[in-house]
């Protein structure tokens, strides 16, 4: 969960892999997944789909107790917003949503008006910036 995920465990990340266009998500759930490669496209055992995941560098050491990397996996789920606009998600965001355009490596990222879902803030609104963004 976004809330749970400190900087200092993504430290080890070099890049993301996005598998869609993420500019057009208002926002994308994102964990932290042990899995068994630095790289490399990661399995994927949830409902929806995985949106991206993280590529982590050389110096990222395995655990000592059961030999995985964790790795950040970003998805989304069938009654996200991006599926369902007027759904459960039509305002608000998941706990473990973030804006994917607030992302990058090493920085957990953060929840916008956009990935909201609701009307642009005052200050986006007096620097003439309008969603979508």
């Amino acid at each position: 969960m976004s809330a749970l995920i400190a900087e200092d465990e993504l430290v080890h990340e070099d890049d993301f892999v996005w598998l869609e266009d993420i500019s057009t998500l208002d926002y994308v759930r994102q964990s932290l997944d042990r899995l068994p490669t630095r790289r490399g496209k990661p399995a994927y055992h949830r409902d929806g789909r995985m949106v991206g995941y993280a590529l982590l560098g050389s110096a990222a050491k395995p655990s000592r107790s059961s030999g995985t990397f964790r790795r950040r996996v970003f998805w989304l789920l069938p009654h996200d917003r991006d599926t369902e606009p007027e759904g459960l998600y039509a305002t608000g965001a998941p706990a473990e949503a973030v804006d994917p355009r607030t992302l990058a490596p090493g920085s957990k990222g953060c929840k916008t008006e956009r990935s909201e879902g609701g009307p642009p803030s005052s200050a986006m609104r007096e620097l003439g910036i309008t969603l979508p963004l």
